[in-house]
């Protein structure tokens, strides 16, 4: 009895060095080891936030799924309809009408961000926006993300579309754990579209050491989120960092979490699993926009950038490139597979709340998609 209660008295104290050692951040963040589910730092986990386009990972989960079930293949066809033509950026532009493959959709939305391919994708896999998305809520309830709500496939702001920072890595664990062939979607150094070169947003891929995904999101009300994987010997780490006030500061937050993962890997731990929230009572998500889309704001984050552009980043664990980015080439054409068996419906909008600012002003500041 006593070497049990030792036990638990141990657990109790390494989880609270954790949260103190570990850095400190506006929003939530949470880290966890992929493989074994043990989270190795935490704060806020269960608050509700607006996720952006870390909704794109639940788009590319339900695709996966529906691979696996024999419903489509990759190089099976989507479909740019006027509807996703219509998506407000980031987006590709594509005419309607144009097809390219699932694969190459996969790879635009995690590195691009695009919104009109995430659209395209969830007509072209659900049989309508509608559907898909009640794909994406049936997953999440099966995974066990009890505080995510989905109202779209690419995460423009709506304020049904939330989640917490707990639940996310409910989603990324079950990515890599459950589709480890298609990892290779969230390391992509850059897309070569044509004449156009595509960085990917994730700051970390080829500048941390054994990064290897995951996903960017912004918008306004959500700040900038980002979920960082990374692969060292035998573990995965991966961070999930919400409401950062720039891509900067969610990219070395996640640098230090990492980092400190790695050195206190293997010790006890509580499981994602069994943490369960200190208060019952679910609240609105935080909406950032007065922090993150006024004027002030926008210039400071002008300030973290050199003279040509490019971001100012002072980690000592993040380092510069020192080669061109890895370039994947997509476009459209190639999509010779079959169609998803998926009945096909037409899209009866579902009323949400808009928010009391112009939709386009959500984005206008970030380069990102959703």
């Amino acid at each position: 009895m006593q070497s049990r209660y030792g036990l638990k008295a141990f657990t109790a104290v390494m989880l609270l060095i954790s949260l103190v050692c570990f850095p400190a951040a506006a929003g939530p963040y949470i880290l966890i080891d992929v493989g074994s589910g043990r989270v190795l730092a935490q704060d806020d986990i269960f608050k509700r936030w607006y996720p952006a386009s870390l909704t794109k990972l639940m788009t590319a989960y339900v695709s996966f799924r529906a691979v696996e079930n024999g419903e489509l293949q990759m190089n099976s066809p989507v479909y740019i309809s006027r509807s996703a033509l219509n998506e407000p950026p980031s987006k590709m532009g594509y005419p309607a009408g144009s097809v390219l493959t699932l694969d190459n959709a996969l790879k635009i939305i995690m590195v691009k961000s695009a919104n009109d391919v995430a659209t395209a994708i969830a007509e072209s896999v659900g049989g309508s926006k509608t559907a898909f998305v009640a794909r994406m809520n049936e997953e999440a309830s099966r995974l066990g993300m009890t505080d995510t709500h989905f109202a779209n496939a690419h995460g423009l702001h709506s304020t049904e579309n939330y989640s917490t920072a707990r639940d996310i890595a409910l989603l990324v664990r079950a990515i890599r754990t459950e589709f480890p062939q298609y990892a290779g979607y969230f390391s992509i150094e850059g897309l070569q579209a044509g004449d156009k070169v595509l960085p990917n947003y994730n700051f970390l891929v080829g500048r941390f050491d054994g990064a290897d995904g995951m996903k960017t999101g912004y918008v306004c009300a959500s700040g900038f989120n980002l979920v960082a994987t990374a692969t060292r010997g035998q573990h995965t780490l991966a961070a999930v960092v919400l409401g950062a006030h720039s891509q900067v500061e969610r990219a070395e937050k996640a640098a230090e979490l990492l980092t400190q993962g790695f050195e206190s890997v293997g010790s006890v731990a509580p499981s994602l699993a069994s943490l369960r929230p200190s208060d019952p009572a679910r609240h609105q998500p935080t909406d950032m926009r007065p922090e993150i889309c006024t004027a002030e704001a926008v210039a400071k984050r002008q300030d973290e950038r050199d003279d040509e552009g490019r971001l100012i980043v002072a980690s000592p664990h993040v380092f510069p490139m020192q080669r061109e980015p890895r370039l994947v080439a997509v476009g459209l054409g190639g999509a010779d597979g079959p169609p998803s068996s998926a009945p096909r419906y037409a899209d009866v909008p579902v009323p949400t709340p808009r928010p009391e600012y112009p939709p386009a002003e959500a984005y206008a500041t970030g380069g990102e998609g959703g």
